[in-house]
């Protein structure tokens, strides 16, 4: 182990090129002159676990759920009003 130290700008960039420039850890790590595992265990510190994810996919969920369903209510009012106009015209003589 050669206890060399990075700065975190220097770990930060070296992530974003894995996680958001989608390279490969052999890839950078060669390039950078960083172990591979050095950069797998500054990679995973920053991905979320799988439980933040599922809780995170689990929050959008409901939000979806809400919002639809509040369009949904929208649309029933909608509907219903639209149903007694069509009963007052259809009741008005011609």
């Amino acid at each position: 182990m050669s206890g060399q130290r990075y700065t975190p700008e220097f770990k930060d960039e070296a992530v974003k090129q894995v996680i958001d420039r989608g390279y490969t850890i052999a890839e950078v790590s060669e390039r950078l002159g960083v172990s591979s595992h050095s950069l797998y265990k500054w990679v995973n510190a920053v991905k979320p676990t799988e439980t933040e994810q599922q809780k995170n996919e689990l929050l959008e969920a409901k939000s979806e759920i809400l919002k639809l369903r509040s369009q949904l209510r929208r649309t029933e009012e909608e509907r219903d009003i639209l149903k007694k106009a069509a009963r007052y015209f259809a009741s008005q003589p011609e």
